[in-house]
């Protein structure tokens, strides 16, 4: 029984030691987990995956504004939707260069991104503010990025594995990584005093 009260107070001491660590980890989980069961219901209500497959409005609006850029820059562009698999198809001068698949329109990094500021969470007003805004610069950094991939496997289809696995990933986590140093050190409760 001895033994069993100090181990309670042990972990008593233990949680009020990190409880920073402990409040950041619920708030990032609950956060993360709420944003996750949001756009996971929004999935399963706008893909379709039986006789036809239809992307979500989200996937299609990032092909879209692929397409756009692309177009901008010069390239004739168009996408279409997938026939076999949930993607968008992605052609450059009539070929088929890339697609864009769910994970490719930001929205899960966006997610992971809004559950870290709100565990480093500053004042109200300016948490909502820079999720919003960091919200923004990820999704434009990812329009720029998956045109940018379209474009060099257009010219360099041989380089795609180095392209997608390595080049463009670290592109928009760094990008995400970046604004999240910049919330902690500039805005969050947690900044350097």
């Amino acid at each position: 029984m001895l033994s069993s009260l100090k181990g309670k107070n042990k972990l008593k001491i233990t949680v009020k030691k990190h409880k920073s660590i402990v409040l950041f980890l619920l708030k990032f989980f609950i956060t993360y987990f709420i944003f996750f069961a949001i756009y996971s219901s929004y999935l399963q209500e706008t893909q379709q995956k039986k006789e036809n497959f239809v992307c979500s409005p989200i996937t299609e609006r990032v092909a879209q504004q692929t397409v756009y850029l692309l177009s901008f820059l010069g390239y004739s562009a168009y996408y279409i939707q997938h026939t076999e698999e949930l993607s968008m198809k992605i052609f450059i001068e009539d070929r088929y260069v890339s697609r864009v698949i769910e994970g490719c329109n930001s929205f899960s990094i966006l997610i992971l991104f809004s559950a870290f500021i709100v565990a480093f969470s500053g004042p109200l007003k300016a948490t909502i503010l820079y999720v919003i805004f960091g919200g923004f610069v990820i999704y434009f950094i990812n329009i720029i990025r998956v045109a940018s991939l379209t474009v060099l496997l257009y010219q360099y289809p041989n380089q795609q594995v180095f392209l997608h696995n390595l080049v463009f990933p670290a592109i928009i986590y760094g990008a995400t990584f970046f604004l999240w140093v910049l919330w902690v050190q500039q805005f969050s409760n947690y900044k350097k005093r």
